[in-house]
């Protein structure tokens, strides 16, 4: 009896073997596999497709092109010669220092008001955190509309300057709520024990807030550096006349809709038939030009978008 007993009782608490899978999830069918792959390439297709022939016509010399009647999707007797002639020319180099700089001071700027912000917002002992709550929700239905912006800009004599580039988008308020939602599921153990160390709340926002929410903070500033770097709107409405102030993309706006070159430059003259170049192959390699510095980046925050926007989210 007692051995049956032990017998027993050693099966029921034996660890139980590791499946491939959970009892209760079905064996995929062959037809599932191959419709989830089949799924898998056409998405990859879409998105990789489009690039290739955006690359391959940069890089193609201007009888391909004209052979092709357009865009190239099969590479012959590649060539560098447009990227030669961009990054030769000083419209252009002028552009990408514009852009680079837009796109770091902005996100740099954005990054602390939201930060703060939602810091500020998250601690239920913040006077009237209540009601700039609700003010700023309000503003995500409500906003001034266009010729209002355009006449506060203009009037704090933003017009023609480089901050109206900046500050006008500098915060948004879906960022902050994510922020915010995050900041309030921080562990309260850990902010009660800084406080007893002694920490104000500036140090407990660098020391212990932060440092435990970098997957959100990294991909709210990848929101914010991304939307700065593809930003042209607010350069038709304050800069329209100086293109020494132009980002990038505002040069490929003007590239893609003249076809030719920018006034001064020194590719004005690429559309000719004594071109070495073909106009839309220079166009394409601006385009590559504008994508390069966002590939670059997203593989050191890919990572944390998962975690930062699924938890972010979820918090609230």
């Amino acid at each position: 009896m007692t051995k049956a007993f032990t017998t027993g009782t050693s099966a029921a608490t034996a660890p139980r073997a590791r499946t491939e899978r959970p009892p209760w999830q079905e064996r995929p069918t062959v037809a599932g596999r191959s419709a989830k792959g089949g799924a898998i390439g056409g998405v990859l297709a879409v998105m990789l497709v489009p690039l290739w022939i955006v690359v391959v016509t940069s890089l193609s010399a201007p009888d391909v092109v004209n052979r092709a009647g357009g865009l190239v999707v099969w590479p012959d007797g590649l060539t560098f010669q447009a990227y030669r002639e961009i990054l030769t020319d000083p419209t252009v180099r002028t552009a990408l220092s514009v852009s680079l700089g837009v796109a770091v001071i902005g996100t740099a700027l954005s990054m602390v008001v939201s930060v703060l912000c939602a810091y500020g917002l998250s601690r239920p002992g913040s006077p009237g955190h209540r009601l700039i709550l609700v003010l700023l929700i309000v503003t995500m239905f409500v906003g001034g509309g266009l010729i209002p912006t355009f006449l506060v800009v203009t009037g704090l004599g933003g017009y023609g300057q480089w901050w109206a580039l900046i500050l006008p988008s500098a915060v948004s308020v879906f960022n902050i709520l994510v922020l915010r939602s995050f900041y309030m599921k921080t562990s309260g153990e850990l902010i009660d024990a800084a406080r007893m160390d002694g920490a104000g709340d500036w140090r407990i926002l660098w020391s212990v807030v932060l440092p435990t929410s970098r997957a959100v903070t990294a991909v709210i500033a990848l929101f914010y550096a991304v939307g700065y770097w593809n930003s042209f709107f607010n350069v038709m409405l304050y800069l329209p006349t100086d293109s020494e102030k132009w980002p990038l993309q505002y040069v490929l706006l003007t590239y893609v809709n003249r076809g030719a070159g920018m006034p001064g430059s020194v590719n004005a003259g690429f559309g000719m038939a004594h071109a070495r170049t073909a106009p839309l192959s220079t166009q394409m390699a601006v385009v590559v030009l504008t994508l390069v510095p966002l590939l670059v980046v997203y593989p050191f925050v890919q990572k944390h978008l998962r975690t930062g926007v699924l938890t972010g989210a979820v918090k609230g």
